[in-house]
């Protein structure tokens, strides 16, 4: 035999044999993918269909507001809202700030940003801010960090946004110094601050509501730390809000050590009510993951760095959001839910942002503010 008919032949066993390796090798059937189990399962446990889900979820929402104690949050006040002041930026927006009635004896401040180009209707965000004394400042990019200028930022994308107060900070600091919540406490006895909080932000909600170049349909939530968890608070309270955003959140009830801290005896206080309880080692009958199903299908995306807080601890909330994107699926609506985890601990680095930003254009923001074209020749 030749060596050039040698040649081809182990040429045609190579071209013969190569293929069938290769095939093996990506036969899916020959591989055993491991169910992942984890104690967030109890979120679907029992449920196999959308009636079932929808059923549990009532049941959610009645223990959510209960944890909030939402039963003793005072009646509504008219909203009396008032213009302060107005500023110019950049030829690009107006800041406005204003104050509204959250109480009958109380206002609350928030800075107001709205776009000067606006042709209709725009989206609108409400803009939390985290544990920081002139929070409302900072998210308008006034002082401190301007990583967290959310109103400056997203008014320069085209959104109306606003940045309203914590309750014990900015206008509103306690005597005995910011995120002090003792007075609170001797006012509303029965309530919680989480509880709050939220129905505040709830009325900034109202507020945009008001505006008559306001989209209503198209609102919108984010925020850090405290204003992280703030956002999934609200949204999950809040059925107005479509897209929500939460970045580097607390850690939740279970699998944290420093879980007495959402009830600590001192300073800022989230649940007063649940702190005999936490202390004799009993979970309240809600978690962070069944609140965040509150909110689908709407859409919420999930930010958080593996290094923020307890060694170890934040890797649960992978485990976490894996369990709530289960509820997305049988809502029909997997594309509404994401996150993203990283290892630049506590901060809104650059990539948090983009992502933040991308995702309220993404579910605000009519599609072709976001479709991509070819290129022209």
């Amino acid at each position: 035999m030749s060596t050039k008919r040698c040649y081809l032949c182990l040429f045609l066993l190579i071209a013969i044999q190569v293929p069938m390796l290769g095939q093996n090798r990506i036969q899916p059937e020959l591989f055993d993918v491991p169910e992942i189990k984890s104690s967030w399962d109890d979120l679907t446990d029992g449920i196999e269909t959308l009636e079932d889900w929808q059923k549990r979820r009532a049941l959610l929402k009645q223990r959510y507001l209960e944890l909030l104690r939402d039963q003793h949050k005072p009646e509504k006040p008219e909203l009396d809202l008032l213009v302060h002041e107005t500023v110019e930026v950049d030829g690009l927006y107006n800041r406005q700030l204003i104050s509204y009635q959250v109480e009958s004896d109380e206002r609350a401040h928030a800075y107001l940003g709205i776009p000067l180009d606006l042709s209709d209707k725009a989206p609108a965000v409400v803009a939390l801010h985290g544990t920081y004394p002139n929070g409302k400042m900072r998210a308008a990019g006034l002082v401190d960090n301007p990583d967290k200028a959310y109103l400056d930022h997203l008014c320069r994308r085209g959104y109306v946004v606003i940045a309203p107060e914590h309750f014990v900070s900015g206008h509103r600091l306690p005597e005995e110094g910011p995120y002090e919540t003792g007075r609170f406490y001797e006012k509303h006895p029965e309530w919680t601050a989480v509880g709050k909080f939220t129905y505040e932000h709830s009325i900034a909600i109202d507020v945009l509501e008001t505006l008559d170049f306001v989209d209503s349909q198209n609102l919108g939530a984010l925020g850090h730390s405290l204003g992280g968890h703030g956002t999934f608070f609200l949204a999950a309270y809040d059925d107005r809000i479509k897209a929500a955003a939460s970045n580097c959140a607390a850690s939740f009830f279970r699998h944290n050590p420093k879980v007495a801290g959402w009830s600590r005896d001192r300073w800022y206080i989230y649940f007063k009510p649940i702190r005999e309880g936490l202390l004799r080692g009993e979970m309240p009958p809600i978690d962070f993951h069944e609140i965040i199903s509150l909110i689908a299908p709407r859409a919420f995306m999930d930010l958080a760095g593996l290094n923020d807080g307890p060694t170890g601890t934040q890797r649960q909330r992978v485990l976490m959001l894996m369990k709530v994107m289960e509820i997305y699926e049988l809502e029909g609506s997997p594309e509404n839910f994401s996150f993203y985890i990283h290892g630049r601990g506590h901060t809104v680095a650059h990539e948090s942002r983009s992502l933040m930003y991308g995702f309220m254009d993404a579910h605000l923001k009519p599609p072709e503010a976001t479709a991509t074209k070819l290129v022209e020749e």
